[in-house]
């Protein structure tokens, strides 16, 4: 599934009122994550903290009775796409540090952690880190013949 330039623009209005939510100042007092449920079949996107209280929610057209067998996968992509585009806004909400934004299903169910906000922690990306594995034995390999 290609995300159409509306899908942006429709998930870029939602974190921004996440972030409306939690606006900046000097201190943090909230702890909490922010979950990002999505629905197949209505194409829902809900954001919750992490005491399922509401925080927005929007309907994103292109996914409306999306059939895709890897719908969540792509719905992934898309969130950190935008995540990372609109990273100065996430990073500036007054939460306490560490905080994630998480992807679940219309179960409640945890499928991918999208974007981390913290000074000294980053999650890499699960394709940059294809093949890490055979990479670092093949030095190690290589090492240890020297």
């Amino acid at each position: 599934m290609k995300a159409t330039e509306q899908t942006f623009q429709q998930i870029e209005r939602a974190i921004r009122k996440v972030a409306d939510k939690f606006p900046t100042n000097d201190e943090s007092g909230i702890l909490t994550d922010i979950h990002l449920r999505v629905t197949q079949d209505t194409g829902e996107l809900v954001a919750f903290d992490d005491d399922d209280k509401e925080i927005t929610r929007c309907i994103i057209e292109q996914w409306i009775e999306n059939k895709d067998d890897n719908f969540y996968e792509d719905v992934a992509v898309v969130l950190r796409s935008v995540l990372t585009k609109q990273k100065d806004l996430i990073e500036k909400m007054a939460i306490l540090k560490p905080y994630s934004f998480v992807l679940e299903d219309d179960d409640h169910e945890h499928l991918a952690e999208l974007y981390l906000v913290d000074d000294d922690t980053a999650i890499i990306d699960q394709e940059l880190m294809a093949g890490l594995d055979k990479d670092l034995d093949n030095f190690l390999e290589d090492l240890l013949k020297d």
